[in-house]
């Protein structure tokens, strides 16, 4: 047994072949990404990694799937059933990030190639195979969970590693961004969701659930995932790095199939896209260096119903400054699913009552007021070629028309 402390999470204990499978240059080359991409140009302290951030969806997941097996251990075949399935969560959790590039999504706007895509060729990897092998675990078993398919043999554990509502990969990162960026609100009760939950029956089929002990947890669960999101993921200053690294990229990639092999990736981590950079003196590259801030947020709009005022004042700067120093960024959030039965793809959170399973909406009024998306969008001038009081003043007068 291997013990490594973790901030959030205390202990995490791995057994020997998963230690081992945290050795591989795969893994290890998770400490080289950070969580966050250029999240730490606004959160200082916003260093971590995304193989931390493996290690405590592992130990998220486990203690998810540990809590299910305590309440309907009658919902697996035997203890050789109950192991496998262990087995496999857990090698799924340590893995579900291999696929990431420098940066992460600001790498896949540029590359064109989904992490996913990445994830399946890495498990083809001998190395890879081997390890899984000394798990005693399928890879497809494993590619199948870290893909979120909702049809394969394991639904439940997909749902517990790639799900779309209460996936340990969601239920680690809010505690662990929070921690390192400071930001308080991205907490929540971890330890009353996780036991409140259980594997529910709906329409023939095993979903993960939550008892109805759980329903204010699963409350302040939505609420940090929507903090954090307004807080941190879509800080403004975290988004105008992120454009302007993707310009940076662009030069440094100039052909993006050209690290189309997967062992061409793997030689790429946020390090050595900072390093290459040095030899440009792009604006590009220059800024990301010594983070001078190329653009400046003129106008904010984080309501659904500010679309018409966003687009009369895009429209405005655009008429006095010209579209070469306007930059409009829409962000939006799904921060609940639709009900299930509407969707195979977007489904909420289901909560066992003593009348039977019901609609996450319908035991909350809090969380029936949260569905739907989310909206987060800004309005950016180049610094440099703009006025940003006159700019700011025009945007003003335009809204409140």
């Amino acid at each position: 047994m291997k013990r490594i402390f973790d901030p959030i999470h205390h202990f995490i204990e791995l057994h020997e072949h998963e230690a081992r499978l945290l050795d591989t240059s795969v893994m290890q080359r998770l400490r080289r990404l950070r969580q966050l991409g250029l999240a730490y140009l606004a959160f200082p302290s916003a260093e971590h990694s995304r193989f931390g951030h493996a290690l405590g969806a592992l130990a998220m997941g486990t203690r998810v799937f540990d809590e299910i097996v305590r309440h309907g251990r009658d919902t697996f075949a035997n203890d050789a059933d109950i192991a496998y399935q262990r087995r496999l969560v857990r090698a799924a959790l340590l893995l579900h990030d291999i696929g990431h590039g420098p940066f992460s999504h600001a790498c896949e706007a540029v590359l064109g190639v989904l992490h996913e895509a990445r994830t399946r060729a890495l498990l083809q990897l001998p190395e890879m195979v081997d390890h899984l092998g000394e798990l005693d675990v399928d890879p497809h078993d494993v590619l199948s969970l870290i893909l979120g398919a909702h049809n394969g043999r394991y639904p439940v554990l997909s749902e517990i590693v790639s799900g779309p509502n209460l996936d340990a990969d969601r239920m680690d990162y809010l505690q662990r961004d929070s921690y390192f960026t400071g930001v308080a609100s991205g907490r929540y009760d971890a330890d009353q969701l996780v036991a409140s939950m259980r594997v529910i029956e709906h329409q023939g089929r095993s979903v993960l659930g939550i008892d109805a002990r759980g329903v204010v947890a699963l409350e302040s669960f939505v609420l940090a995932r929507y903090m954090m999101f307004a807080s941190v993921y879509f800080h403004h200053t975290t988004r105008m790095f992120e454009r302007i690294l993707q310009d940076a990229l662009r030069e440094l990639w100039p052909d993006p199939r050209a690290l189309d092999p997967i062992e061409t990736f793997l030689d790429w981590d946020d390090s050595r896209v900072l390093n290459d950079l040095r030899e440009h003196q792009s604006v590009a590259s220059r800024a990301l260096r010594e983070r001078t801030r190329l653009y400046a947020v003129v106008a904010e709009f984080n309501a659904e119903h500010d679309l018409a005022h966003y687009e009369r004042c895009e429209a405005a700067l655009i008429a006095a400054y010209g579209a070469q120093n306007v930059w409009g960024d829409a962000q939006e959030q799904v921060l609940h699913r639709l009900p299930l039965g509407a969707s195979e793809h977007h489904r909420t959170v289901l909560v066992q009552t003593s009348s039977g399973a019901i609609d996450a909406r319908e035991a909350s009024d809090l969380i029936a007021k949260l569905s739907g998306k989310a909206y987060w969008r800004k309005l950016f001038v180049v610094r440099a070629n703009v006025d940003l009081a006159e700019a700011r003043s025009l945007c003003r007068l335009t809204a409140a028309r």
